[in-house]
């Protein structure tokens, strides 16, 4: 198994892995423009893990500068249970802290059984003294 850094190389294999994976919704974001955007603003801190140099899992991380926010975090289906997805999470975690980040957040959509029981197995904390909201900016006038 190699881990790397994501490149923008590796958008196309990265979006038909989230396309496959339960629990991962795409959004304009991840748009090639929007991964550019992403990378660049978050260098080294996004991996994919590589088996026979095919893309075979992904996560995703940035930060403000005083918290970490992780996102997309998939492995295909045939290398599921063999702790490629804990070994993305502790080198994306490794990134965030070499970035001064102490505390990381992740979203996941309320129908992710799968993912609620990954990430509480890991050991995170599912938060019930916070409610999230969002505005899409390009759906909304200027002001």
């Amino acid at each position: 198994m190699n881990y790397r850094p994501m490149t923008l190389d590796d958008h196309a294999a990265a979006v038909a892995l989230w396309q496959r994976t339960p629990g991962v919704r795409l959004r304009d974001a991840d748009s090639f423009e929007g991964i550019t955007r992403y990378l660049a603003r978050n260098p080294g801190l996004s991996i994919v893990a590589e088996q026979d140099e095919a893309l075979i899992g992904t996560i995703m991380a940035g930060h403000d500068g005083h918290r970490g926010f992780i996102q997309h975090l998939a492995v295909a289906e045939p290398y599921r249970k063999q702790g490629i997805g804990t070994a993305l999470v502790s080198r994306c975690l490794d990134a965030l802290r070499a970035e001064g980040i102490d505390k990381a957040h992740l979203m996941l959509l309320v129908d992710n059984d799968a993912g609620k029981r990954f990430w509480t197995t890991l050991g995170w904390e599912f938060r019930t003294d916070i409610a999230l909201h969002s505005f899409v900016l390009s759906d909304s006038p200027s002001a």
